[in-house]
Formats: structure tokens, sequence, C-alpha cells
């Protein structure tokens, strides 16, 4: 079975092992491709990039919140009555 690995760049465990700054070095900030007999086990990633990542998945989850909500009854509130 094929297994796709979704990175330009692929290292293997041992070579992760004798140098991850070098591995992460390879991608030039971008995802390399941890593999483990030839297949992809884990994406290692600059964590820039992982929070990008998270942030555009919160904003993601934020407009799922509002597509929800947009038509939803307005209440009406006095600035004073709080």
């Amino acid at each position: 079975m094929a297994h796709r690995i979704l990175s330009d760049i692929s290292a293997g465990i041992s070579e992760l092992k004798k140098n991850p700054m070098s591995v992460l070095q390879q991608g030039e900030g971008g995802p390399v491709a941890i593999l483990n007999r030839n297949r992809p086990v884990f994406y290692a990633i600059p964590a820039d990039m992982y929070e990008k990542i998270l942030d555009r998945l919160e904003d993601i989850e934020l407009a799922l919140i509002i597509k929800e909500r947009e038509n939803d009854p307005v209440i009406e509130v006095d600035i004073d009555d709080l």
C-alpha cells in the first residue's frame, strides 16, 4: 500500500535523531515528512508555521460560529440597563 507524503522534503528517523535542527532547516520553513521504513510517521514543522496553522483553524472555527448564529434573533439592550 502506497503512502502519500504531504511535503516536498522528507527525512528518516535516524537522520532526525542525528541532527534534528538540520532536518528542520531542510524544509526551509515548510513541513518535513519524517519517515520510518519509507512510511511517513509524522511531520516536523517550524514553530511559527504551527502557530499560523492554529490561528487559521481558530479563524475557521469562529467563521462557522458566526455562520450558525447569523439568523439568530437580535436582542436589543440599553447600555444604561447594564
